[in-house]
């Protein structure tokens, strides 16, 4: 019953919605298209973008993305064509008028959300914000989706590249992988250790990974989120994942080590359960060594 009711709610809502922004309208905004071609001539973006982003963030199969990008192609908004750097890559770009329509798009997208908010009085207003706000942020939650990858493939690479360059960013000294304790791929791929990586929309945001011991502490390594990502529990998530694939290894503990500077993960790990120890590598970048007792394959 409980199920029922929060079903009967959610689909309240999405009706609502979705009729008071015009996303049942054959003319959304008042144009010729519906809301779904406006959306992707909006994602495309004044830069282009390659139609497999298009497909991996707006989650759409491949036939129905190309029945929408030869719509504007046929409106004379968009050209597709292979990229200049891989002629295996298709990247759609506005053309001149298709950059016009989009910021007549944008315009008239500021007027419905005035539309929206004028009938409200100032605290109605901040209440109905603040509630989108909620609402994006829980949706955008469960969204993420959670993949063992290869550590050594595009994603992998893409967010160790960015978390060293935060490292670097934040730390007093700076911050020099090659010095540090090593976690190479062949290190984090099965049965050694795993490398997780998030996706929000089809994008890496996220990453973490285990290294594996026998008969010794499992090492939880390279947890990054990026700062756009933050605060949707996916560090959190990772972190759980990465425990998880420890017990099943044969663990009974984690182990991390940490930078001063990261002070929203070490109130991560504590949080967590970790609890700061002693060193227990010679590891030049931290300052903080963390450790958790984890229950038995048995016992989870």
């Amino acid at each position: 019953m409980a199920g029922s009711v929060l079903g009967d709610q959610v689909r309240s809502f999405n009706r609502v919605v979705t009729q008071r922004v015009g996303a049942l309208d054959d003319r959304y905004l008042g144009r010729d298209r519906p809301l779904g071609q406006d959306r992707l001539l909006w994602e495309i973006g004044t830069e282009g973008c390659e139609v497999r982003a298009l497909r991996s963030r707006l989650g759409l199969d491949a036939g129905h993305l190309s029945r929408l990008l030869r719509a504007l192609e046929e409106a004379g908004l968009v050209l597709t064509a292979p990229s200049p750097a891989d002629c295996r890559i298709r990247v759609a770009r506005l053309t001149s008028r298709g950059a016009s329509e989009r910021a007549v798009l944008d315009r008239r997208s500021d007027e419905l959300a005035e539309s929206i908010l004028a009938p409200l009085d100032a605290g109605q207003r901040d209440e109905l914000v603040a509630a989108m706000r909620t609402v994006r942020r829980l949706l955008t939650t469960a969204a993420i989706e959670v993949r063992r990858v290869d550590p050594d493939g595009a994603d992998a690479r893409s967010c160790v590249r960015a978390y060293f360059a935060e490292l670097d960013r934040r730390s007093d000294s700076g911050f020099d992988a090659s010095s540090g304790i090593s976690a190479e791929p062949h290190e984090l791929t099965p049965p050694a250790g795993r490398f997780l990586v998030a996706y929000v929309r089809g994008e890496p945001v996220g990453c973490g990974a285990v290294k594996h011991h026998p008969g010794q502490p499992s090492e939880i390594k390279r947890m990054w989120v990026a700062e756009s990502a933050r605060g949707l529990g996916i560090a959190r998530r990772l972190l759980a994942e990465l425990e998880a694939d420890a017990v099943v290894s044969g663990a009974t503990a984690a182990r991390l080590e940490t930078n001063k500077a990261l002070v929203e993960a070490i109130a991560l790990y504590r949080s967590a359960g970790y609890v700061e120890v002693p060193a227990f590598n010679d590891e030049p970048f931290a300052h903080h060594w963390f450790e958790k007792q984890l229950p038995s394959a048995r016992q989870s």
